[in-house]
Formats: structure tokens, C-alpha cells, sequence
């Protein structure tokens, strides 16, 4: 994994001491180095020390709320940040993203779940830093553009349908769960988790690029799992 290869630093701001501890145990577990604050002014402070690679955010703090946090950082900062929160409310999760954070996560949450997606925030940036675009056979992708193409063909796709094969594209290989890419697609994964919305979205990215879609050669489907990305 991305996150693994080479130590990065984890900032954690919360003000529950129980939570922090847990976070930061299975943290250094996958290999980051952790550190946290229990307030906002603190966590401003540390992440001005610190310079972390990304940021762990708790929307309600006995000091600062989580937002203002959010938007002070995000004016100093470019690390990315995930809001941890117990408010799942639309209205909440709109204003922590339109505040600056990358990503949403509701607690109570499986430790699995955060870890894949600083995983997968971890590997964008990977690739806008090191490589813009990605070959994989006759298909490129140019994750700074957003521009896809097949033989040099340049294909339309969706904001949807990109976030899809971006999303496969990070993890070439590896079987990915319907429900781990329901989460990393939608913030509000819950209203897609009955529904054969991602099937559809699948089944028109692989039209687009499969040579035959009832054949795929990219996007497979793993039986009872989810799909595989032939990289």
C-alpha cells in the first residue's frame, strides 16, 4: 500500500481520549506515525509544528468547531483532511466538505474503512505528484486532465464513471468489495447499498472502454465480492 511505503505522518484532532487512543493504536499498526491534539487550537498549533500528511478531524471539539478548524488549515495547508464525526446529517456533511475537507466519515466506523481511505487518498496524490498519466494496454488515463482514452481515442466519461476507474486504477489486482467502492464512490453510500446503482455505472464505464463489454478485459467481476481491475 501507498500509505506503507514510506512512513507518513497522521495528525488526529478529538477530544475523546478513548477514540484517539484506538485510531492511533491501529495507525502505527499499518505503519503511520501518529500524533494528536485535543482541541482545535491545539491541533492548528501541531499541524503548524508538524506539517502532517494528512489530518483526522473530530467536527466537535470543546474549543473550535471541527469546520473553523477545517477552514483555518485548509487557507495555511494543503494536506488532505477526513472530518470524523457523529452528525450525519446531509446538511453537516456538506458544510465539512465545502469547508475543505477531502473526505466524510461517520462514527461509529470499522477502522477498515478509514484505513482504505487514507489509503486511497494517499495513492491520488501519489499520482498527481508522480505520474500524471497511467498506461494500462491500450487504455490511458490522465488523472490531472481527467482525460480518458483507447488507442489514443479520447473516451467521455462521467464524473461518476471517471471516479470508478480511478478508483480501480489505485488498486490493480486486488478484488475490491461492493461495498468498499459504494463507500469511496458516494458519501452517502447507504442510499446505494440496496440498489443496483453501481452495477449500472459499471456496466456503461465498461462499454466505453471494453472492447466487449459482455467480455471484459479491465473490469471483472468477482463473484460475492465486487470487481477486479486488470492493470
Amino acid at each position: 500500500m501507498t500509505g506503507k511505503s514510506v512512513q507518513k505522518t497522521i495528525l488526529l484532532i478529538d477530544d475523546d481520549k478513548d477514540i484517539v487512543q484506538t485510531i492511533q493504536g491501529n495507525l502505527v499498526i499499518d505503519g503511520y506515525n501518529v500524533i494528536s491534539a485535543f482541541t482545535g487550537q491545539d491541533g492548528i498549533l501541531m499541524a503548524e509544528k508538524s506539517n502532517p500528511d494528512l489530518v483526522l478531524l473530530d467536527l466537535n471539539l470543546p474549543d473550535l468547531d471541527g469546520v473553523a478548524v477545517c477552514e483555518i488549515l485548509r487557507k495555511k495547508f494543503n494536506f488532505p483532511i477526513i472530518m470524523l464525526t457523529a452528525r450525519d446529517a446531509l446538511s453537516d456533511k456538506v458544510l465539512g466538505l465545502k469547508s475543505g475537507a477531502d473526505d466524510y466519515i461517520v462514527k461509529p466506523f470499522d477502522f477498515l474503512e478509514l484505513s482504505a481511505r487514507i489509503v486511497a487518498i494517499f495513492n491520488r496524490i501519489e499520482r498527481t505528484v508522480v505520474h500524471n498519466k497511467q498506461q494500462f494496454g491500450d487504455l490511458e488515463i490522465d488523472f490531472r486532465t481527467r482525460q480518458v482514452s483507447i488507442k489514443n481515442h479520447e473516451i467521455k466519461l462521467t464524473k461518476t464513471e471517471f471516479g470508478l476507474l480511478e478508483l480501480f486504477a489505485a488498486y490493480p489486482g486486488r478484488a475490491l468489495s461492493r461495498e468498499f467502492i459504494e463507500k469511496t464512490i458516494w458519501q452517502d453510500s447507504q442510499l446505494y447499498s440496496n440498489s443496483r446503482a453501481l452495477d449500472v455505472h459499471i456496466q456503461r464505464l465498461r462499454k466505453k472502454i471494453e472492447i466487449k463489454s459482455d467480455n471484459p478485459k479491465y473490469i471483472v467481476t468477482i463473484p460475492g465480492i465486487g470487481y477486479k481491475f486488470n492493470g
